[in-house]
Parts: structure tokens; sequence; C-alpha cells
């Protein structure tokens, strides 16, 4: 995700915000830029590209000011560009914001300002922020951007500064984190607490829906009805690298504890809550489009691929279209049947997988059309698919895969609901049901992260092991594939994911005494199916650790272990089951003393084949 900071005092604050800038590149961005009130008038400096590029353009011509705001950017709207890169002005240039989220109503806005005669130079969703900030400004600083609030739709944190106020900095956030460092005659802003660290750590945590007005001798905090709020002082006791890490261990779990905001920044713009409704403006797709289409491809690579199995199920079963996978190294050297009624939907994190490259441009050359799912904007699957649906994951560091395969699989759910009903394969009753249930996923896990204590129980009683085999059915098969995967990636014991009924035909002579095998059950259609597989194990003398819903009182009676997930829908119980898979290996990784961030012989991007 992107990073913001901000200074006001009595210092020059250009080296603070370089500095600051340069403190969350762990983060993960592709332009930077600074904006400061310069002589009495907003100067902007961005570009494209690395901190150092930024620094040279600087060079020799630092500003000069003692307030200002800086931002590194993580591409959602628009590619990577120097006209693209924050901070954004108003037409006047008097206007300035930096922005950390999505604004999710901006093409509605954008368009209203255009009618009135403005005119935007770039393609964020940002800068209509800046624009409304002129086109609402009524002399006073804070009531505007209250107005500015009550217009915008989304999840962001602000920043913003006008050369008509030039002795404050004004702030406020929804579903994005953002802090308030307190100093002595001066005050700091950031989106992440490293950035601030080492000029002090005394802050204030901000809250969802507050404003607060920042100048160099204190801090006004209020809500968006202007009742004043009192907030407590957070002494930080982390040190530089806990701090990167937000007071996680691992950056892995730390990405493991922002699923629920990735999720609901996946869903944003896309869902409608009120109207239990999926689109995809992106798209553009219509019926007779989709009647064309008669059969889909998904070519993905690891964990993507996995993602790419459970969206199989989606389109099938909703959308009701013939759907293969392909793992992607092979998919191009089978000479596949793909032609011009085909969809080939290449799925990929970075956008740069090498072997997914491949097979979305073997596609393209046989006429499919082709869709990429990615997580960077800008990137060459970006680029070069005929269209994209970006995941909005923001950046992940380490290289086991958590938010990006959780987000992946809600944007097939999502998709697979948007072509079943432009085909009208799927009844509006249904969606509506599928989309109310979507709305509850980020809650749920978050709910679920509050007590892991039974899973760090189990990975510490059999985490010594040197096997251990994960079984489902259906969906849950799906899932245990991604659940092997992250255990055998990161804690480097084997690991290996079978469909439940082929335990028969090999599978069982591996069962020993011991064994730990853990058994996905979560899908009612084949409840009873996997619970006589998991009789067959537990005779075996296997340890069984099952992962059912809350209010399942059966699966106790069998397995050893059972770690229950919140009751929800067929197809929304993957987004939930996966979560104890991650951190059953995260916690097994740190019993057997595991480089949790970087294993052993991986890379987090392959870009060679």
């Amino acid at each position: 995700m992107c990073g913001i900071v901000g200074y006001i005092g009595s210092k020059q604050a250009a080296p603070f915000l370089l500095d600051g800038m340069s403190k969350l590149e762990y983060r993960g961005y592709d332009s930077a830029g600074i904006a400061v009130l310069e002589k009495g008038q907003v100067r902007v400096e961005k570009c494209v590209g690395r901190l150092d590029a930024l620094r040279q353009k600087l060079e020799g011509n630092m500003p000069e000011s003692v307030i200002g705001i800086g931002h590194t950017r993580w591409a959602t709207h628009g590619r990577p560009s120097d006209r693209n890169s924050h901070p954004h002005t108003d037409s006047s240039g008097k206007f300035v914001v930096v922005h950390n989220g999505i604004i999710e109503n901006y093409l509605a806005l954008k368009e209203e300002l255009i009618a009135k005669g403005v005119e935007f130079s770039s393609d964020t969703d940002t800068e209509v922020v800046a624009h409304l900030m002129a086109d609402l400004f009524d002399g006073d600083m804070e009531s505007t951007v209250k107005k500015v609030l009550k217009v915008i739709k989304g999840s962001y944190s602000l920043v913003f500064m006008c050369e008509a106020e030039q002795d404050k900095i004004i702030c406020t956030k929804k579903d994005n984190p953002l802090v308030i460092g307190l100093g002595e005659g001066e005050n700091f802003i950031a989106s992440d607490i490293p950035a601030i660290i080492n000029h002090t750590r005394r802050t204030f945590i901000m809250s969802d829906g507050e404003i607060a007005t920042v100048t160099k001798d204190g801090v006004w905090v209020q809500d968006i009805e202007g009742t004043p709020i009192n907030k407590k002082v957070f002494e930080v006791n982390w040190n530089a690298e806990a701090a990167e890490k937000g007071g996680f261990e691992h950056f892995m779990l730390k990405e493991i504890y922002e699923q629920p905001k990735a999720m609901r920044d996946t869903m944003t713009g896309r869902v409608n809550a009120e109207e239990k409704t999926i689109t995809f403006p992106e798209l553009n797709w219509t019926s007779e489009e989709l009647q064309g289409i008669n059969k889909i491809f998904i070519v993905a690579c690891g964990t993507a691929y996995h993602a790419g199995i459970v969206g199989k199920y989606y389109l099938e079963q909703l959308a009701r279209v013939p759907v293969e996978v392909d793992i992607a190294s092979e998919f191009r050297y089978r000479s596949p049947l793909v032609d011009g009624n085909s969809l080939c939907i290449v799925i990929s994190q970075s956008g740069e997988t090498s072997d997914t490259l491949a097979a979305l441009r073997e596609s393209k050359r046989l006429g499919a059309r082709t869709l990429g799912v990615t997580n960077v904007v800008g990137s060459s699957v970006a680029r070069e698919a005929d269209q994209v649906i970006y995941t909005y994951a923001g950046p992940e560091i380490a290289v086991a895969s958590t938010k990006a395969y959780t987000t992946q699989l809600l944007a097939m759910l999502m998709l697979a609901i948007y072509v079943g009903r432009l085909r009208g394969t799927l009844a509006e009753e249904q969606a509506k049901e599928l989309v109310g249930g979507l709305a509850s996923i980020p809650e749920q896990i978050h709910k679920m992260l509050e007590d892991v204590d039974q899973i760090k129980v189990f990975a510490r009683e059999y985490g010594s092991c040197e096997d251990a085999f994960f079984l489902g059915r259906s969906l849950d098969y799906a899932v245990a594939l991604e659940g092997a995967l992250k255990l055998k990636e990161i804690s480097y014991i084997h690991a290996e994911a079978y469909a439940a009924g082929e335990l028969k035909h090999g599978t069982l002579a591996l069962i020993v005494s011991g064994v730990p095998v853990i058994v996905l059950a979560t899908q009612e259609d084949v409840y009873d199916k996997t619970v006589s597989n998991l009789q067959e194990v537990k005779a075996r003398e296997a340890v069984v650790i099952a992962i059912g819903f809350e209010g399942d009182t059966s699966l106790a009676k069998y397995a050893d272990h059972v770690i229950y997930i919140p009751k929800t829908g067929k197809y929304h119980a993957p987004l939930l089951a996966v979560l104890p898979l991650q951190l059953l290996s995260y916690y097994a990784a740190l019993t057997r003393g595991c480089d949790v961030d970087k294993p052993r012989n991986l890379a987090k991007s392959v870009t060679v084949e």
C-alpha cells in the first residue's frame, strides 16, 4: 500500500519527508513525491520510480519550507507515471492532497467536475479530492474538508494542505492507517510508525472518522460534526525493525492480519452492499459477449494456480461455463484447444510471472479473449491482457502468499457472480444471498484472528513431524492444496493434499500412527463422505485436525482436534477455511526455527522459466 508522511514545525520539511518515505519503502511503491508551502505557494515535486530518482531531481534545488507532505504510491487507478504520482493539486495549484486507499465514487464526481469546466491532469481517483477542495472551499479549510468527506465514498487516509491556511495540515482516515507523531514545536504525520520512530515515540493513532488539524504547536482532533475527541497518547516501544512490521514478528503474520482490509479494498467499488449486486466497471461486458464464450481457461502458477482451481468451481457452478485450469508452465506445451470463443484468465500476484505471461501471449496468438487478475497496476499482465481485474491487496513482502491468495479467491467469486447474472445462469435471489455473505467475510476473519492460541498449540505439538497430509472434497480439496503448499514452503515439512475420495487409491499406504492429517469439512453436499474418509485415516491411528463450522458437533466425535470457523455459505467457506491453514504453517515454521519471510530456494516473483 502507499506511504504517507507529513511535517510541520520549525525545521526544514523536505529532508524529513524524504527520510520518512525511505522508512516506508518496504511497503512497495512505484512513484514518489512531496509538496511544500514555499514562499507562500504550493510546490510539488514528484516522479515515477524509486526515491533515488526523486532525490536526484531535487539535487541542488531542495524545497525550503517548514511544512510539507509526501507520498510513495502503489498504483491503483492509472498506471505508474509522473502525472499519476502523488501529491495532487487542483487546477489552481492552491490545494494539495495525498491519499492512500480508493475513492469508490470518483468517476461520478469526476464527471460532475468536468461538467463544471474542471480539467484533470491524471488518471487517478485522488485528483478528484483536490478539485473538490477547490470547488467546495468556503474560506475555511476544516469546514471544506468536512464537506469533501460528506461527498466521497470509499476507503482512505487523506492529508491536506492549502495556500490559504499555511500554518496547518489536516488529515483524516477511513479503513486505512494513519498516525500522528507528537514532538516539541513540531508534529509529524505518517501512514505507519517507521516513518516517525526516529523523531518521536509519542503518537496519536487515528480512528475512522476522526479529523485532525495539525500545527507546529499542537493537534486538534474532532469528528465530522465538530465534536472534540480527546486522544490518548500511545507510546511506541518497538524498535525500527519491528515498527516496519507493525509490531508483528514477521511480514507474513502482518499480512495474514491485513486480510480483512485487503478484502474490503477488493470489494470497494464492485460490491453494492445495499442492492446486493456486483459490478465490474473495468470490464463492461455484455450478455451477448458472454454468451459467445464456450470455454474458459484459467492459467497460473503456485498459489495463484490454487486460486484458479477454486475459481473453476465458482465459474462452473454459478456461471455454468466449462472451465479448464492449467499450470502455466504446462499450458503452451500441450497445444491447448483455444480459439476465438475461449476466454483465458491468467492470475498472477506480481503480474510478471514468466510462465503465466507466456501462456497469456500464447492464448492471444490463438485468438482467445484474455483477462488478467493481478495485484500490480501497470504490470506486464495488466498491460498485455485485453482486460484486467486488480485485487488491490497492497504489497506483499513475505515470499509465502497470504492476502494475495484470499483476494484472488474473492475476485474470482465476484467474477463468477457477475458472469452468472449476465449469462442468466444465476438467479437474482441467489446472487443477492452470495453478495450478502461477502459483506460479512472481513469481519468474520477479524473475529478468527482475535484468538489463535489453539492453532499455536497444534503447531508446537506437531511442528516436529516430517510429514503431513491435507484432505478435502469439492472446494475443500482446492483449499487443501493451498494449505499443503504453505506448510511445505515455509516450514519445510513434507506436505501433500489429496481429494479425500482418493484415499483408497494409494494414499492410505502413507497413513501411519501419529502422522498429522488436516481434514477440511465445510462443504455440506459432501460432508458425510468427508467424515467417512476422516474415520478411515483415524482407524490407521493418524492424528486428525479437522476444520469445520461453528455449531458442528459431529466432528469432535471423530477428530482429535477441531478448529471451528464462522458459519458461512459453501462458496464463501474457502475464504475462511484457508486462514487456520496459513496460521498453522506460520507457527509450525516458528517451531522449527525457519526463516518465515524468506524460505530457502524461493523467490517472491518468478520471472524466469
